[in-house]
C-alpha cells in the first residue's frame, strides 16, 4: 500500500530517513511530505491555545500517514480528540536546549519571569518545558508573556525584545557565542524531552506490516547516524542552505553528537511526563480538555519496537 510519512528537521531521525532509502527498500511505494511544503495553519495566541497542525495533517487529505515530533503535538492531538497511537520515543534529549536569558538582564531563575516576554516555538516541547518550569515556583502560564518565535529567535533575546527564551541546539551555539547567558531551567530538571512518533488509530490497527517497516528503518537509520554524524549532519546543512539559511556542519555535528537515537517503547515514565503535561496544559487553558494518554497506547507496538530495536544491534 502507499503510505505518506511527513518529515522536517526539527525530527533529526525522519529527516535523515527522508534521505537514505531504506524505507523506500520496504515500501516501494512511500510517498514523503514535507511538512514545510504544506499550507501554513492560522496562527494560534499562545495566550489561549496550541497549534495543532502536526496532528491535523494525520486526518487531512494531502497530509501524511505517520509524523515524528517533540512532547506536546500528540497532547494537543488527543484534547482535540483525534484518535492517535504512539510509535515509540528517543531515549531523553536533556542537552538538546534550555530555558536561558543573558546574564546582563539580572534574570537568574523562573520565579524572576512574572510578567516577562519569553520566547518559545509554541506548540512544540518549548512550550512544555516553560510550563514545567513556571509551575515548579508556583507561576501560571498567565503569569508570563509567551512569545511565539522561530526555533532559530534568539536574535530577539539580544536585542531585548525578549526577556528569556527556549533555545535549542545548533542555534543555541550562536547566541552563547555572542553574549553571556544564564541558564534559568536546564532541561533534566523538568523532564525527559524524548522525540515521539505516532500515527493514526486506524491505520496502526489495519496495516501492521507498514507500521513494523517504519520502526525497522528508523532503527537501522538511526543506528547509521550514529556510526555517521558527520555525514548525517550535511543533509541538514544542505537543506538549509538551498533555503538561503545560514548552517554550519561542525555546529550541527556537535548537535547530533549529543541527541539519543534510536527508537524505544513508549515508558510508563514518559507516560506519566506526558499525562502530567497535558493536565497542566488543560489546568492553564491551552487545551480544551483533559485527556488520558494511556488510551494512545497498543500493546503489540511496544513489542515491536523492541523486536526492532534488538535487531539493528
Amino acid at each position: 500500500m502507499s503510505i505518506r510519512v511527513g518529515y522536517f528537521p526539527h525530527n533529526n531521525s525522519l529527516f535523515v530517513l527522508r534521505h537514505r532509502g531504506i524505507l523506500e527498500r520496504l515500501l516501494p511505494e512511500v510517498e514523503w511530505v514535507d511538512l514545510r511544503a504544506l499550507p501554513a495553519a492560522e496562527r494560534v495566541d499562545p495566550k489561549t491555545g496550541l497549534p495543532g497542525e502536526h496532528s491535523d495533517w494525520l486526518f487531512t487529505e494531502g497530509g501524511y500517514d505517520i509524523i515524528g515530533t517533540g512532547f506536546t503535538p500528540p497532547l494537543t492531538a488527543l484534547a482535540n480528540q483525534r484518535d492517535i497511537v504512539y510509535l515509540g520515543i528517543s531515549g531523553p534529549r536533556v542537552e538538546n536546549g534550555r530555558l536561558v536569558a543573558t546574564a546582563a538582564s539580572g534574570i537568574t531563575s523562573a520565579a524572576d519571569l512574572k510578567g516577562k516576554r519569553v520566547g518559545i516555538a509554541h506548540g512544540s516541547w518549548q512550550t512544555t518545558l516553560l510550563l514545567f518550569a513556571l509551575d515548579q515556583v508556583g507561576l501560571t502560564w498567565a503569569d508570563v508573556e509567551p512569545v511565539d518565535v522561530d526555533v532559530r529567535g534568539g536574535g530577539a533575546l539580544l536585542t531585548g525584545d525578549l526577556d528569556a527564551w527556549v533555545g535549542t541546539y545548533p542555534g543555541l551555539q550562536e547566541i552563547e557565542a555572542a553574549t553571556e547567558l544564564t541558564t534559568l531551567v536546564d532541561t533534566a530538571s523538568v523532564f525527559s524531552h524524548p522525540s515521539l512518533w505516532f500515527t493514526r488509530r486506524d491505520l496502526a490497527e489495519n496495516n501492521r506490516p507498514v507500521i513494523e517497516a517504519v520502526l525497522a528503518a528508523l532503527q537501522e537509520s538511526d543506528a547509521w547516524i550514529i556510526a555517521n554524524p558527520r555525514a548525517a549532519a550535511q543533509y541538514f546543512v544542505d537543506d538549509a542552505l538551498s533555503r538561503g539559511l545560514p548552517a554550519d556542519l561542525d555546529a550541527w555535528e556537535a548537535a547530533l553528537r549529543g541527541r539519543p537515537f534510536g527508537i524505544h517503547p513508549v515508558s510508563p515514565e514518559f507516560l506519566d511526563e506526558q499525562q502530567r503535561a497535558a493536565d497542566l496544559l488543560a489546568a492553564n487553558g491551552l487545551l480544551p480538555r483533559t485527556v488520558d494518554v494511556r488510551a494512545a497506547v497498543l500493546p503489540w507496538i511496544g513489542e515491536v519496537v523492541t523486536e526492532k530495536a534488538a535487531a539493528a544491534v
